[in-house]
């Protein structure tokens, strides 16, 4: 089967030498690379406080804050993996390594906005909120799934191809 030029399918390297050198020497790699473990982070205290609210109704605003926080991060390394994704592959979303994953990316960043428009407009009641912020929280889940998924990918290949990553030696991908 043909896929289209966009679209990553398995034998393909994720990275050309030039685009693991451009990733390799970017700033924008170890940004990520901080980013990814803070957004996790702000996810699990979020996560905890919204179930919270959820078994216990305290917690409102706690909880409120923590996914306001936790968007405002989605959309800092969502802007900032474009960068990224714009110094390594020349476009700012759907590289062909990372296509499917940015699409995802898109319902995240839905859900979250959603919950934000629920939030400020009052649409709908505090634990109809909390049950869309879990629903943002699922397929946030699934989408570093996805990232940690193509980080491994990229560590194996370049350990087969004998290419490092940055000087940790690692590789550093952009998860949503």
């Amino acid at each position: 089967m043909d896929f289209p030029p966009f679209v990553h399918t398995r034998g393909q390297p994720l990275y050309t030498p030039e685009e693991r050198r451009r990733r390799d020497a970017s700033s924008w790699t170890v940004v990520q690379g901080v980013l990814a473990p803070v957004q996790f982070v702000v996810f699990l205290v979020s996560l905890g406080l919204v179930l919270r609210y959820l078994a216990t109704g305290a917690g409102l605003e706690a909880a409120t804050v923590s996914i306001v926080v936790k968007t405002l991060v989605l959309y800092t390394i969502m802007i900032t993996g474009s960068i990224w994704e714009k110094v390594v592959f020349g476009k700012f979303l759907f590289a062909r390594p990372f296509f499917w994953e940015d699409v995802f990316s898109m319902l995240v960043l839905a859900l979250h906005t959603a919950y934000l428009w629920s939030l400020f407009s009052g649409s709908l009641e505090p634990a109809g909120q909390m049950y869309l912020a879990l629903a943002a929280y699922a397929a946030y889940v699934i989408n570093a799934v996805q990232f940690v998924w193509k980080l491994r990918l990229a560590r194996l290949e370049g350990a087969a191809g004998g290419a490092s990553g940055p000087a940790s030696g690692q590789t550093v991908e952009q998860p949503s």
